[in-house]
């Protein structure tokens, strides 16, 4: 992205597997010009409320919540939400006067994009994932080009419009190499053999389920443990913990430091996202992969 850029909208969230990729591509932009502007657009209620304000930029939430692949009243309520969500697009796209917007996937993504789109405004779609979501298909044909990370992508996206970039990395975890002594402080552990459970920002029921039932395990093979459960599995997991014996197994709803999670585990058993895989690759780490169920066209698993 140019340098001479001064204003951009950053639009998307909903997990961190959308939200970490636009605070990094954030990030990025602030280090080539400290002058640049930004402002993210989410969805009210969703944790990119939290984590972007966290990371130091403003954020404005749009009254916007997903079609329910299930049938569900919930679902009466969408066609309102999008038709305000995108009103409210437009006067944001008029009040902030952006040169590009980029959209990281999720529930505001397609209401600020299609605003901006109509503005003539320059805009650009990052997709994590090998399969596209359906806001990003549906909008392929509107924006001016659609980053990506996997090949063959032009299957979903107009070839011309392509560019393989590969995944938005947070710059903190890029060299983790001396970081072990501190993590292991970080987290009160000693310097012996530790797992790292990643079970995605919401959880994982499957994963969490399976590591709750092998807790002696661990204290048996003189394991320790670092399990990030999600906010939903969190109280659960405390309860079990709740024995002296399990001093060495550390879990916590969300992982504020991953660089120095990667930096203290030798292993890493994790949730099989496009961002998840994005950094284990860069950290290094032998991991155990497990997909979700619940994505579409199971492309996890694929």
């Amino acid at each position: 992205m140019s340098e001479n850029i001064n204003r951009v909208i950053i639009s998307g969230g909903g997990t961190g597997g959308h939200i970490f990729p636009a605070i990094a591509i954030a990030n990025t932009i602030k280090r080539r010009n400290a002058k640049a502007e930004i402002l993210f657009v989410g969805a009210k209620d969703r944790m990119e409320m939290q984590k972007v304000p966290e990371a130091g930029y403003k954020i404005i939430g749009l009254w916007i919540s997903g079609l329910q692949r299930k049938l569900s009243m919930k679902n009466i309520l969408f066609p309102v939400k999008l038709i305000f969500s995108v009103i409210r697009s437009f006067y944001i796209c008029i009040k902030y006067k952006p040169e590009v917007v980029v959209g990281v996937g999720g529930y505001a993504s397609g209401p600020l994009l299609f605003a901006a789109s109509l503005w003539g405004i320059s805009t650009l779609i990052q997709e994590q994932n090998s399969y596209a979501g359906i806001t990003n298909k549906l909008l392929a044909g509107r924006v001016n080009k659609i980053c990506v990370a996997f090949d063959k992508m032009d299957r979903f996206f107009p070839k011309n419009k392509v560019i393989y970039t590969g995944n938005p990395i947070r710059k903190d975890i890029q060299d983790i190499s001396s970081l072990r002594p501190e993590a292991l402080s970080h987290f009160g552990l000693s310097n012996k053999r530790t797992i790292l459970v990643l079970g995605g920002s919401l959880g994982a029921r499957s994963i969490n389920e399976a590591i709750a039932g092998i807790l002696d395990f661990f204290i048996e093979n003189d394991l320790q443990l670092i399990w990030q459960t999600g906010k939903n599995y969190i109280d659960v997991a405390q309860k079990k913990l709740s024995e002296d014996k399990y001093n060495d197994i550390k879990c916590m709803a969300f992982i504020k430091r991953m660089d120095l999670a990667y930096a203290a585990a030798d292993f890493v058993v994790s949730r099989a996202g496009a961002l998840s895989i994005s950094e284990l690759c860069v950290v290094k780490k032998a991991s155990i992969l497990v997909p979700s169920p619940n994505v579409s066209e199971d492309h996890q698993t694929k």
